[in-house]
């Protein structure tokens, strides 16, 4: 009797171990993505296709960058351009060297149907013609300026966005005739037409990302990272309008 209420025990107590905390094997890994707010469309889509529960905190590069400095939480930092990363990397706040795995360039976005006749950088110089620009403290904003300079047109902007998708979005509600933005951003959008820059004029923007060392699970962080710069990241990345690296 003793042998036999020692072993049932010990079956009880097994069985328990088992089943005590089945979503502890079987949770999904959470991970904070700081992104570009450039990235969401392709973002949005790549989490859909990593086993990850990903949180995402999109705004201007710049703003990201502040907030990590000061202190926020996040596991992977994806930003629009090298100097925002290398200000958070001198911060010591990277895991490992940044790895680059988007490029993107700048197009003019007009109003459906582009009723100002907008072909040229030129073209956003003309009287009458309301722009609006990315400021030069965001990515966007910098490297339109330097296309501008390219072209030796000089603008007076209606406003200056915190981020590249206030631009993009006050042309698309008709509250400005044309802003500079990425092609990905026409690309993804739909509610505004594009006008090409010529590449003598253009600018290329690099994004990199980085795992940082406030990661909670440097893994899930990694797999992110790994799956944007796989075959099918870099195809969904494609497909927002970003070039491959």
């Amino acid at each position: 009797m003793i042998r036999a209420t020692v072993a049932a025990t010990a079956l009880l107590v097994l069985a328990a171990c088992g089943t005590s905390n089945p979503s502890e094997s079987s949770a999904t890994p959470e991970l904070t993505v700081f992104a570009a707010a450039s990235l969401q469309p392709a973002f949005d889509k790549i989490a859909r296709n990593v086993d990850l529960h990903v949180t995402f905190n999109y705004a201007g590069t710049q703003t990201l960058t502040s907030q990590l400095t000061q202190g926020a939480q996040a596991d992977v930092f994806a930003s629009a351009d090298t100097v925002h990363m290398k200000t958070v990397q001198d911060a010591g706040l990277l895991a490992g060297e940044p790895k680059l795995f988007a490029q993107n360039r700048l197009e003019i976005a007009v109003e459906k149907g582009n009723p100002k006749g907008i072909h040229t950088l030129a073209d956003l110089a003309r009287p009458g013609v309301v722009v609006v620009l990315a400021d030069t403290s965001v990515p966007a904003g910098k490297y339109a300026q330097q296309a501008l300079q390219r072209a030796g047109v000089t603008v007076h902007p209606k406003s200056l966005e915190t981020q590249v998708t206030g631009v993009l979005s006050k042309v698309a509600l008709g509250e400005a005739d044309a802003g500079i933005v990425y092609v990905s951003d026409i690309v993804t959008s739909g509610k505004v037409d594009g006008v090409k820059i010529p590449d003598a004029q253009n600018v290329v923007a690099e994004y990199p990302v980085a795992r940082l060392k406030s990661a909670r699970d440097a893994s899930a962080a990694d797999t992110f990272i790994n799956y944007l710069l796989s075959p099918p990241g870099q195809a969904i990345l494609a497909q927002a309008g970003f070039a491959k690296v």
